[in-house]
């Protein structure tokens, strides 16, 4: 049964956490977001209204989880139930555990937080692999992405707790540079349809829709997770310091997700591990007012393939945002140079058009 919560402002945060914001990474983040957000500037002058789903949520006491017929939720390889927490792994090499919702989710705008914990013994980059919270078709199925499969259709949100791409380029006796260079742990989101892969070797930089570092190791305050869809929007913050204040990570409109797929958190270590925990996830049913308008369009255009509008942009800006400081002066001197050699024999074809139209007349 729903539990309903007190209405709020679209973009005010329900009490305790505040807001704090966080700047763009690159301008071409930001020309994606005005590009692609035309119709959802709108989404803050709506009101709605949350209502705790339970059937989609998990929280202590935990009671039945993993058995057969008494949850909603099942348990899956190395993961185990304690009195305060779901724990997806212990601080253990080559391990790998899961929770996953038993009931496919077909609610139009929802958000999810996640209370989470990762700790264990190693010390920094010592330590790995990082946990996900999925939104996916496939469930209870064992992968390499942490934990879950690749080539997964749906939406995954990774909090990655070890550098692969640095240690790789640590061996072949490479840096990254300054602007390159990523601070771990780092969180991430990426919407898979079937056919994208996740490249582990590069910490899933190809495909994600953009991040945030979030400092999550052996805290000893609670470090929350939030997810919302909203109107064919994805955001993602987080609260890690205590502060009960949401920072933003990412914010993507354009985003689009089926309905019927499954909630879940995964988590693996391989030679280095932590203890991956999960508190809680609550799912939040979203009600958003729509315009009659905005209703007929989303009826006559059914999602049945995660997508992600004008991803080709977002990729430009990743690809800006790996620019050395170097590269992108170079590439505007070149762009520079090049517009001057067009604009001088611009005026060369006028000069002897000019001449020739004079001649015309003698």
């Amino acid at each position: 049964m729903a539990a309903a919560r007190m209405s709020y402002h679209y973009r005010e945060f329900k009490s305790p956490f505040r807001r704090k914001i966080m700047p763009f990474k690159s301008y071409w983040t930001f020309a994606f977001l005005i590009f692609t957000s035309r119709r959802c500037f709108a989404d803050d002058d709506h009101e709605m209204e949350e209502f705790l789903k339970r059937e989609y949520s998990l929280s202590k006491p935990y009671q039945g989880v993993g058995s057969l017929g008494s949850s909603h939720w099942e348990l899956m390889g190395d993961a185990m139930v304690t009195t305060d927490q779901v724990r997806l792994t212990p601080d253990r090499q080559s391990r790998q555990g899961a929770v996953w919702s038993r009931l496919p989710c077909h609610l139009t705008d929802w958000e999810m937080q996640v209370h989470f914990k990762i700790h264990g013994q190693g010390k920094k980059n010592l330590n790995g692999d990082g946990l996900a919270i999925w939104y996916t078709k496939e469930r209870a199925q064992k992968g390499p992405v942490f934990g879950n499969i690749d080539n997964f259709t749906g939406l995954g949100v990774f909090v990655d707790t070890y550098p692969n791409e640095e240690k790789h380029l640590e061996a072949q006796k490479k840096r990254y540079t300054p602007r390159t260079q990523r601070i771990f742990p780092f969180v991430l989101a990426m919407v898979g349809n079937g056919s994208i892969g996740y490249d582990h070797e590069r910490d899933g930089r190809p495909s994600e829709l953009g991040g945030c570092n979030a400092m999550v190791r052996n805290l000893k305050q609670d470090t929350f997770l939030f997810i919302r869809y909203v109107r064919r929007r994805l955001t993602v913050m987080i609260d890690i310091d205590g502060q009960h204040e949401w920072r933003d990570c990412l914010d993507i409109p354009g985003v689009r997700l089926p309905q019927g797929y499954y909630f879940g958190a995964t988590a693996i270590t391989g030679d280095l591990s932590d203890n991956h925990d999960i508190i809680s996830l609550k799912l939040y049913q979203l009600t958003v007012l729509r315009s009659q308008k905005e209703e007929e369009e989303e009826e006559e255009e059914e999602i049945t393939i995660p997508s992600v509008d004008n991803i080709e942009l977002l990729r430009m800006g990743q690809v800006e945002e790996g620019m050395s400081g170097i590269a992108i002066f170079f590439a505007v001197l070149i762009s520079m140079l090049g517009c001057i050699f067009l604009i001088v024999i611009g005026l060369v074809v006028y000069g002897h058009w000019n001449e020739n139209r004079r001649k015309r007349f003698y």
